[in-house]
């Protein structure tokens, strides 16, 4: 590398890759600085500087104040120059692919499958590698190496080796950004997806809703003949989409939700967001889908719960309700009854004691002495704490219990 040809390289990195020639120079002028104090043997003292001169090109080195003269000097700069350029350049279009993919995050971009490693998926997407992590794909898809294929910009992390692009085709935002390119009313922002519920490469629900009473949301989506959705659903293989008219109405959003099955009434639980849908026997299946999923799909779509019964499982459900309600009620009252008959009790059980008033009765009972057995077992020390209980009237009193105990 000659002197012209360096200062050219730089110049070029700066229009190319958008790098500081200031910074370029001051990287190349360090580098041939350390390297150069590695061979020449120099005072601890002195300072080894290099300077680069972008006029002519020439590299030149001080030790000091002493410009260092060498037959060495051209080759060691030489080396150590293109070194560092071509370590700048690699930072340099790392940088440039990490704030390119980082500006497309949420975006859908082409690349073609590359290789398949531990179940990830490696796509080449020219520039660079980006990596499709097996939870971010379809079990019902299946690629090969060298496949084209649409995938959705997921994350971008800065790593040590460079960039990795994180790739998804199972994010239900995949869903999303494919409605956003096949429908120009979502596009500019006439109709609007309220929400996506998704079981990958099985079934999606879009909630839709238009802001111009002229436009049908779901005929939109749907297209001429089905056009469009047929489209999202050759991308995603097969994948089949139910499109949903979204209303502010929760009973006519869930109804759509469901379709085809057709409800016989709706319950709703505002408070608990739940609601509880009685259909016809025929209903039953349609509503609740292959393996629970239509239900379920629905229920995240409006974001409540949702529970399916025929007439008579839920006539079942509110008689059972009802028994144990009235279940519970009688259990109550039994509860009452016993507190009652325990206090009847208590009360009956000191009635035969002469050598306490009422009042003193009930105070005893207070304390817990609310039997003979108890006073009778009781020591002096125990009820002469009661106030106005003293030793004496309390001598009477065990003597008194224990005498009618022992009748």
């Amino acid at each position: 590398m000659d002197s012209s040809e360096l200062v050219a390289i730089l110049e070029q990195l700066e229009r190319d890759k958008g790098i500081d020639k200031e910074i370029l120079v001051q990287a190349v002028e360090a580098a041939v600085a350390s390297a150069a104090r590695k061979i020449w043997t120099v005072d601890r003292e002195e300072d080894i500087k290099v300077s680069l001169d972008l006029k002519t090109g020439k590299l030149t080195a001080y030790a000091g104040e002493h410009e260092i003269r060498s037959s060495e000097f051209g080759r060691i700069a030489a080396q150590t120059a293109k070194q560092v350029v071509i370590q700048k350049i690699r930072e340099a279009e790392k940088d440039v692919i990490f704030d390119e993919y980082q500006n497309r995050v949420g975006q859908i971009i082409s690349g073609s499958v590359y290789r398949f490693e531990k179940g990830n998926i490696i796509v080449d997407l020219g520039k660079t590698e980006a990596i499709m992590p097996r939870k971010e794909q379809s079990s019902k898809e299946e690629f090969r190496q060298g496949d084209r294929i649409r995938v959705f910009v997921l994350d971008v992390l800065k790593e040590a080796r460079g960039p990795q692009i994180v790739l998804s085709r199972a994010n239900p935002n995949f869903i999303r950004r494919l409605f956003e390119l096949e429908v120009p009313e979502i596009y500019e922002g006439i109709v609007e997806i309220k929400a996506i519920a998704r079981t990958v490469g099985e079934r999606t629900k879009i909630g839709v809703y238009s802001k111009d009473e002229k436009v049908d949301c779901v005929g939109a989506c749907v297209g001429m003949r089905g056009a469009r959705v047929k489209n999202i659903v050759s991308e995603l293989h097969g994948e089949k989409i139910d499109i949903v008219r979204y209303s502010d109405d929760i009973k006519e959003y869930i109804q759509a939700s469901l379709s085809p099955a057709e409800l016989s009434q709706i319950q709703i639980d505002y408070e608990d967001k739940k609601a509880n849908l009685i259909v016809a026997e025929d209903q039953l299946p349609l509503a609740i889908g292959k393996r629970g999923q239509n239900v379920r799909l629905a229920s995240q779509l409006v974001g409540w719960e949702l529970n399916i019964f025929t007439a008579d499982q839920w006539q079942k459900q509110q008689e059972d309700a009802m028994d144990e309600e009235d279940s519970e009620m009688t259990s109550e009252e039994e509860i009452d009854k016993e507190s009652k008959e325990e206090e009847e009790s208590a009360s009956d059980a000191l009635s035969e004691l002469e050598g306490a008033s009422d009042k003193m009765k009930e105070i005893l009972k207070e304390y817990g002495f609310d039997s003979l057995e108890k006073i009778s077992n009781a020591g002096l020390k125990d009820l002469t704490q009661i106030k106005g209980l003293g030793t004496i009237k309390a001598e009477k009193l065990i003597k008194e219990a224990k005498g009618l105990l022992n009748r």
